[in-house]
């Protein structure tokens, strides 16, 4: 979706494999302007959002990026979460366009 909506080429944005180390999407510097996310991937039943989180923060650390959890169970919408002020920030933004 991250590819699609901003028209990346594949090597600019790679999904890692489940139970590598960092951030679930590798970004290339070029994406990382554009998507400027640490992103965590989740889909679990049960999911624990404070250790979802707490991963996101991890990955985020010494990048500039923004922790962002991307989260959903069987037959649901997918959904994020991030920290309330830059959900603030994007809708300044959205507002001044």
């Amino acid at each position: 979706m991250i590819r699609e909506k901003f028209s990346l080429p594949e090597e600019d944005v790679r999904p890692v494999p489940m139970s590598s180390e960092g951030a679930d999407i590798q970004l290339s510097n070029r994406a990382r302007l554009i998507f400027p996310f640490a992103v965590e991937c989740k889909n679990q039943e049960r999911l624990n959002i404070w250790e979802a989180i707490k991963q996101a923060k991890k990955h985020g650390d010494n990048t500039c990026l923004t922790p962002l959890v991307v989260f959903t169970r069987n037959r649901e919408d997918i959904y994020v979460s991030l920290p309330l002020e830059d959900f603030m920030d994007l809708l300044v933004i959205c507002a001044a366009n």
